[in-house]
């Protein structure tokens, strides 16, 4: 009996086809790596008017640029640095940031905009905007999760204002909305801008229009 099993194991390894193994260089995806479709697109497009986005650019990871100096920004001039579960250093740090984008090939470049004089002051209309603002970037995330993007993940505009105070270094209280920002992965964003040919600049004036950058990694 033995020998009967050991013939039949033999016979099975004859028949199996050992596939190459690939080449791990290029981030390997179950859509294809083919990004995503027009109609997926214009769903996108239609959802996000409704938390205040103006357009979504889908473009290629490698034009992200990372660089150490943007956590620089996030230890010395900002006062959520230690304090927010979406900043610095509760999030990925340097060499985990380019190990995460080297594992997708696509992106969504998530724009909006605000055009108010009391942009700066911590009011509770500011905090409205920014949490609507927040909550709609992560229901895209979820909306491309049902469409069969099982990688998608959010790095959102502006620290987390879910709470008007940040339970950190408590357990966040929203931890199926909690999400890294933009710069708390080393994201030089106004590099990253030009690298999509998208002109930006700092409003100097209360009555300018700010902008606000998202990004959903994609696949």
């Amino acid at each position: 009996m033995p020998s009967e099993n050991f013939e039949r194991v033999k016979k099975m390894k004859k028949n199996i086809v050992y596939l190459p193994q690939p080449d791990l260089k290029e981030p390997v995806s179950f859509r294809s790596n083919i990004g995503i479709s027009q109609e997926t697109l214009d769903l996108l497009h239609e959802k996000g008017r409704q938390n205040g986005l103006e357009s979504i650019l889908p473009f290629r990871i490698n034009n992200i640029v990372v660089a150490q100096w943007v956590n620089l920004k996030c230890r010395y001039g900002c006062s959520q640095y230690k304090a927010n579960w979406s900043c610095p250093p509760a999030t990925p740090d340097f060499n985990e940031v380019k190990t995460i984008l080297s594992e997708y090939a696509t992106g969504l470049m998530l724009i909006g905009s605000q055009n108010r004089n009391d942009f700066y002051k911590d009011s509770n209309r500011n905090r409205t905007d920014q949490v609507k603002y927040w909550k709609g970037t992560v229901s895209l995330e979820r909306m491309l999760f049902l469409q069969g993007y099982d990688k998608a993940i959010s790095l959102v505009s502006g620290a987390c204002s879910l709470c008007k105070q940040c339970a950190y270094p408590d357990a966040c209280r929203f931890p199926m909305e909690k999400r890294p920002t933009v710069e708390s992965f080393y994201i030089d964003l106004v590099g990253t801008l030009k690298n999509l040919g998208i002109e930006t600049r700092v409003a100097m004036e209360l009555h300018e229009t700010f902008k606000y950058y998202s990004i959903i990694l994609l696949d």
